[in-house]
């Protein structure tokens, strides 16, 4: 459903029919002819449009949500080469997308393709000000910030009729489940550790609904692709092409739509959509192709690696339509939604992170399956990945052995290393250990030699320092025989 804090306060149904001539579920029945007449009642509507504009003080207009079709065009007229956009916009196809800004003329030329349905459509608007949205059958939906009298007697006046209404049927309907991820440079950098995983291989980039272009990832291109890509475009990344093109044509369904996309040997990108009247063809153009790839046209069935909408230069994202949500996505606006020394349950702690004592197994702390909490220290969104701390939910035992420095006391030795011999200091399980450094002099008090000690034996020692931040105990054997 439309979002009520986009709708504007003054809206108004713009038509050339009659409303005496609806039936009681307000269907239309009169005479009028339902498509564009390229004449007086078409110049009606643009001068409306003007009309409605002046009252508002708007005279630039910005392009949302831009369509052609992709497969089928179910408009009343045929469509016009380049979707009638070569003689309204200089770079046609190209200058129009999602946040285009244009003069109130270039948009009203817009607005006659779109009532004559020559095949591109979009709504228009000054956000938060203006608005103008066409409709099927020549309906024409005019939204204002301030009330329009003077424009309203002047579409009157051209023989059009105008209604006050709640809300566009075109306004924009936001989904409370959709996923709209950044296509920044946390998008870039998941990128790039897919790529060189060899999880993905090509992105799909939707400039228009209805339009797209395809990209052959690898790690030396990717900047390039990420530099090219239009303004506010939705990406969908997907596995690699495979260079056994005769085993990915040979997997062509008996029927049903598929999309077929290919690497020539001058290592262009192409795609066709098609279905089994078109498979013949469809092998003998692809045959003799680098690389090649199906892809399901069926919504439950398509589902790529992840997906993003384009940023603008400012790092904002503006786009206001949504991808299909995958597994990627989701997982990735889970981890968006979880913030460093946030405490969260789960079932995985790297074992480092388990307890302040050293631990030899996971096993010595908590058991398999069980749910545990912990304090989230880091989280790595291009590795999906999130850094826990069990211990960091617990006192550091190890601070309050700083209180015990210059104490003598009896531990027992655990291990005999080059680098000197390690004494439990504590008398319990995962003991802290410190160690009595091999440079120590093994002379005692008396010029005698210390005995060497061995694994197990209780030995007399002295706590020198005591460093919770490295996690060392420093220990003498030689002053504590003194």
């Amino acid at each position: 459903m439309p979002d009520d804090r986009d709708v504007l306060p003054y809206v108004y149904r713009v038509t050339m029919y009659d409303p005496t001539d609806r039936d009681e579920h307000g269907h239309y029945t009169g005479p009028k002819d339902t498509v564009s007449d390229h004449g007086r009642v078409e110049d009606a509507y643009l001068r409306a449009v003007e009309a409605f504009a002046a009252d508002a003080g708007i005279d630039r207009l910005t392009v949302r949500e831009p369509q052609v079709p992709s497969l089928v065009h179910f408009g009343a007229e045929r469509p016009e080469d380049g979707f009638g956009l070569d003689c309204v916009l200089p770079d046609g196809l190209t200058g129009f997308h999602d946040g285009a800004e244009v003069p109130l003329g270039v948009a009203l030329e817009l607005v006659r393709g779109m009532l004559r349905e020559s095949g591109a459509w979009c709504r228009l608007e000054a956000e938060g000000a203006f608005a103008v949205h066409v409709g099927w059958d020549q309906y024409l939906y005019i939204g204002s910030g301030l009330p329009c009298e003077q424009s309203t007697a002047r579409t009157h006046a051209l023989g059009l009729f105008v209604e006050r209404v709640h809300a566009s049927p075109y306004d924009v309907e936001t989904d409370e489940g959709a996923v709209q991820r950044s296509g920044d440079d946390d998008f870039w950098d998941g990128l790039r550790q897919a790529v060189a995983t060899g999880r993905a291989g090509i992105l799909e980039e939707m400039y228009v609904e209805g339009a797209s272009r395809w990209h052959r990832l690898a790690l030396d291109t990717l900047d390039a692709v990420r530099t090219g890509l239009a303004p506010r475009a939705r990406l969908e990344v997907w596995p690699d092409l495979s260079s056994d093109v005769e085993a990915v044509l040979g997997a062509l369904p008996r029927e049903g739509l598929v999309e077929c996309v290919w690497q020539d040997r001058k290592g262009r990108i192409q795609s066709v959509v098609a279905d089994e009247t078109d498979f013949t063809a469809l092998v003998h153009r692809v045959t003799g192709a680098a690389a090649a790839a199906l892809l399901p046209m069926a919504a439950d069935d398509r589902a790529p690696l992840f997906t993003a909408v384009m940023p603008d230069r400012d790092g904002v994202v503006r786009a206001r339509w949504h991808t299909e949500p995958t597994t990627g996505d989701r997982r990735w606006a889970f981890l968006t939604s979880l913030h460093r020394g946030q405490i969260v349950s789960g079932p995985v702690v790297h074992i480092a992170e388990l307890s302040w004592r050293h631990i030899s197994h996971p096993s010595d702390v908590v058991s398999l399956g069980q749910e545990i909490s912990a304090e989230i220290l880091d989280i790595d969104l291009s590795r999906e990945r999130v850094s826990m701390s069990l211990r960091a939910l617990h006192e550091d035992p190890m601070v309050r052995l700083t209180q015990q420095t210059g104490r003598t006391i009896v531990g027992r030795v655990t291990r005999i290393e080059p680098i000197g011999v390690f004494v439990r200091i504590e008398e319990r399980e995962y003991g802290f250990e410190g160690l009595v450094h091999a440079s120590e002099p093994a002379e005692g008090p008396s010029d005698q030699p210390l005995p060497v000690p061995q694994v197990g034996d209780a030995l007399r020692v002295r706590i020198l320092d005591v460093d919770p931040a490295r996690r060392r105990i420093t220990l003498s054997q030689r002053q504590a025989e003194a």
